[in-house]
């Protein structure tokens, strides 16, 4: 998105994240029948290992996404530098986690960083929590809370020539350097202008942003409406191969 300039209201980037996910180790025995031949025991498997995981995320990532978290946005980018992204809804069942439908999307012009600052066009790699959506346009169904304001305007063209008009009917956004349950236009930033921030999850406009996440405005609807702050959902950004650590 065009950066308004966010800082982390953040979970993290794995490698620095404070509050990693836990699990309990479930120690699985059986008990051998009677006159029966000894059995091997069964060894010790940890809770999340016997869980249906994410596809295409590693361990480190894995770990990053807390374990009251229940929906994960997972953006994974084709490089470092590159400005084409998928996005796929995964929900946590007792089985594990579920993949929803690949939305074709957009990251930074530059890529990716791991310590976005403001200007550098590059998306913030890292797990984030999303709490607050808003738009220019009246709430879809939104179960997160939504500021409908004439502020979520986009003039210009981007960086292919494209219009952005549009490009804010709809946002959900990232708490990357930002306070929590305030409108995503609120410009609060707890780590300083100069690392950034109003990163967003906003309508696509053909192009490359300048640090946020874009998909088409029927698949942003459907996130809206799907995103549930009882699930505490996250967003995972990267691209694959870091993901994959």
């Amino acid at each position: 998105m065009i950066d308004r300039r966010t800082t982390v209201g953040f979970l993290a980037a794995p490698f620095l994240l404070s509050g990693c996910g836990r699990d309990n180790t479930a120690a699985a025995r059986r008990e051998a029948a009677p006159n029966a031949p000894a059995r091997t025991p069964v060894p010790a498997v940890p809770a999340r290992a016997a869980l249906r995981q994410i596809p295409g995320l590693g361990p480190a990532v894995m770990a990053a996404i807390p374990d009251p978290a229940r929906q994960a946005v997972v953006v994974t980018g084709r490089g470092p530098d590159s400005p084409v992204c998928t996005a796929v809804l995964h929900e946590r069942t007792e089985a594990g986690w579920e993949a929803g439908q690949t939305w074709p999307a957009h990251n930074a012009l530059h890529g990716w960083s791991d310590h976005h600052m403001a200007g550098d066009l590059r998306s913030p790699l890292g797990v984030y929590t999303l709490s607050d959506a808003g738009g220019l346009l009246a709430d879809p169904g939104s179960r997160l809370p939504y500021a409908q304001s004439s502020g979520f305007v986009s003039p210009g063209t981007g960086f292919e020539g494209e219009p952005l008009a549009g490009s804010f009917d709809y946002v959900v956004a990232i708490d990357y350097n930002r306070e929590r349950g305030r409108s995503p236009l609120d410009w609060t930033r707890p780590l300083g202008a100069d690392r950034g921030g109003g990163i967003w999850i906003h309508v696509d406009h053909g192009g490359p942003t300048h640090g946020c996440i874009s998909i088409g405005k029927a698949h942003m609807k459907a996130l809206l409406r799907a995103l549930d702050p009882d699930r505490h959902p996250v967003v995972v950004l990267g691209y694959a191969d870091w993901l994959a650590r």
